[in-house]
C-alpha cells in the first residue's frame, strides 16, 4: 500500500474472497498429511512409492524415479521435464484435493496463500527473498513480463546479443514495435568452441553506450552451449555504473532457464539484477512452471502488465489506485493456473537438495565434459561447445561432415535408441543434454553411435 494507505486497516474482503485457511504440510514422502479429509492416497501409488524407496545417494536409485521409456537414452530430459516419482506424487494429491473441493483449495485467496510457499521455497534456492520472486508459467512468460514491464525513458536503449534466443529476440521486437524502444545486437563471441570470458566481457564492454539502460542476456546458449562469465560480466558493468546516475545505472537481466538446476551458485554469485526461469527443465520440476527474480532494490522497476490474483491487486483495485507492493505479489499473473503443478513446485526442490546441488552440477558437467572430449575424438565432428566447465554447463553441440542435425537427431533415434534434438536456429547444431538420468556409460554408448553415422 502507498502512505495514503498506511494509515488505516485494508477494506475486509466479500465473503467469495476472504482469506481460507490451507492445509500445510511437506509435499513429497510426507504430503499426506495435508491432504483434505477423507482423501487417501491411492493404492497404485503406495504400492510405486514402496517400489521406489528413492536413496538420494545413489545414481541409479535417482534414476529409477522417473518413467522415462527403457527403449531411448534420454539426451534431451532438458526441453521438458520427465517428472520424477515425488513431484508426480506432489501432482497427483494435490490434483486430488482439488478435484474433491475446488472452492476449498482455489477460492478467493487461496492461490496467493500456496503460492507464497512455492515463492519461499524458490528464493531459498537462489539466495534471494520470497518478495524478489514473481511466479509464472514458463521462462518465456517470465521474460515478456520483464522486458514488456522495464520502466525506461525515453531513449534509453536495450543492449542484447545476436546469439541469444528466439524468446529474448522477440520480446524486446515487440517492446521496440510498441513504443519504439532502442534495441541494439552484438555479436558475443565468433567460434564459441574457442570463446574466452575476456573477449565477452570485453566486447560487451566495448559496446555499452551512454543510453544503455539494458543488457539482456541468455546465461547458458541453448544452441552452442557457450555459459556466459556472468560475474565477469556483472563486475564490468558494476565499474561502469560506479560512474552513473542511479536511473541510468546498466540492469543486467539474464535468460537462465539452461543453468539453473545445472549450476551450484546462488543470486549473489550471478551479479545480476533479473533472471528468469522455469522449473521444468534441469530441474525436473512440475511442467507449466517458471519464475521471475528481480533484486530488491529494482522491485519498482517492472510495471505489472497482467493484473495479479493477490490481496495487493484486490485491494488496489477497491481502492482505486495502482497496485503496490512486492513483486511477487502484484507481478505474478493472476487467472487460474494448472494449481496441482504450481503448488507442487517444493517436492522438485525437495528432490534437488535431497541429491544434493553440488553432486548433480557434478554428475551433469563431467558427462557433459566427457562427451564434448570423445566426440572431438572423432574424425568429421566438430564440437562448438566449449571443453571447459567455466563456460558451459550441460549442453553439448556440434556438427557431423555431411549430416545435417535434423538427419542425425532422427538416425541417433531410429537407429541407436538416443533422443537428441536438432537446435531450433537458422545455424543448427545436434544437441545432447547429459543430465541426472543418464550414466557415463550411456555418453560412451553416445559416443560409439555418432561415430557410426559417417
Amino acid at each position: 500500500m502507498d502512505s495514503a494507505h498506511n494509515s488505516r486497516q485494508e477494506p475486509e474482503a466479500p465473503p467469495a474472497l476472504r482469506r481460507r485457511t490451507l492445509m500445510a504440510g511437506s509435499v513429497g514422502a510426507a504430503l499426506a498429511a495435508s491432504l483434505l479429509p477423507g482423501i487417501a492416497s491411492s493404492p497404485a501409488r503406495a504400492a510405486e512409492a514402496a517400489a521406489r524407496r528413492f536413496d538420494p545417494h545413489d545414481w541409479d536409485s535417482v534414476r529409477a524415479q522417473f518413467n522415462l521409456s527403457n527403449r531411448y537414452l534420454h539426451f534431451s530430459t532438458f526441453l521438458l521435464a520427465s517428472h520424477p516419482a515425488p513431484v508426480r506424487a506432489a501432482i497427483n494429491d494435490l490434483r486430488d484435493q482439488l478435484d474433491a473441493d475446488p472452492p476449498t483449495m482455489a477460492e478467493g485467496f487461496g492461490d496467493e496463500d500456496r503460492s507464497t510457499r512455492v515463492r519461499a521455497v524458490i528464493a531459498r534456492h537462489l539466495g534471494g527473498r520470497p518478495e524478489e520472486v514473481a511466479l509464472t508459467d514458463s521462462t518465456t512468460m517470465a521474460i515478456a513480463l520483464l522486458y514488456g514491464g522495464l520502466k525506461l525513458r525515453p531513449g534509453q536503449e536495450i543492449l542484447t546479443s545476436a546469439q541469444d534466443f528466439y524468446v529474448t529476440t522477440m520480446a524486446l521486437r515487440l517492446r521496440n514495435e510498441r513504443d519504439g524502444t532502442p534495441v541494439r545486437t552484438i555479436s558475443l563471441y565468433d567460434d564459441p568452441a574457442r570463446v574466452s570470458a575476456d573477449e565477452i566481457v570485453g566486447r560487451i564492454v566495448r559496446a555499452i553506450g551512454p543510453r544503455t539502460r539494458v543488457l539482456a542476456l541468455t546465461w547458458v546458449n541453448s544452441n552452442y552451449g557457450v555459459k556466459l562469465p556472468a560475474r565477469q560480466i556483472a563486475d564490468a558493468l558494476a565499474e561502469i555504473n560506479a560512474r552513473r546516475d542511479e536511473a541510468d545505472k546498466v540492469l543486467f537481466c539474464l535468460d537462465g532457464v539452461h543453468g539453473f538446476g545445472v549450476e551450484d551458485v546462488k543470486i549473489s554469485d550471478l551479479g545480476c539484477d533479473f533472471f528468469a526461469s522455469s522449473v521444468h527443465k534441469w530441474l525436473f520440476g512440475p511442467r507449466g512452471t517458471g519464475f521471475l527474480w528481480g533484486r530488491g532494490d529494482n522491485l519498482g522497476l517492472v510495471r505489472v502488465t497482467i493484473p495479479s490474483f493477490t490481496r495487493a491487486g484486490y485491494y488496489a483495485w477497491v481502492d482505486e489506485h495502482p497496485p503496490v507492493g512486492e513483486l511477487g505479489a502484484i507481478a505474478s499473473p493472476g487467472g487460474f493456473h494448472s494449481f496441482e503443478h504450481r503448488w507442487a513446485v517444493p517436492s522438485a526442490f525437495d528432490f534437488h537438495n535431497a541429491i544434493g546441488a553440488s553432486r548433480i552440477h557434478h554428475r551433469t558437467v563431467s558427462q557433459a565434459s566427457r562427451l564434448k572430449a570423445g566426440l572431438r575424438e572423432l574424425r568429421g565432428v566438430r564440437v562448438v561447445t566449449p571443453q571447459t566447465s567455466a563456460l558451459s554447463a550441460g549442453i553439448v553441440s556440434c556438427l557431423i561432415d555431411g549430416i545435417d542435425p535434423e538427419t542425425a537427431a532422427q538416425r541417433l533415434r531410429a537407429d541407436f535408441g538416443i533422443i537428441a534434438t536438432a537446435t531450433p536456429y537458422k545455424d543448427s547444431h545436434l544437441r545432447f543434454g547429459p543430465s541426472i538420468t543418464t550414466t557415463p556409460q550411456q555418453v560412451e554408448q553416445v559416443i560409439k553411435a555418432v561415430a557410426r553415422l559417417r
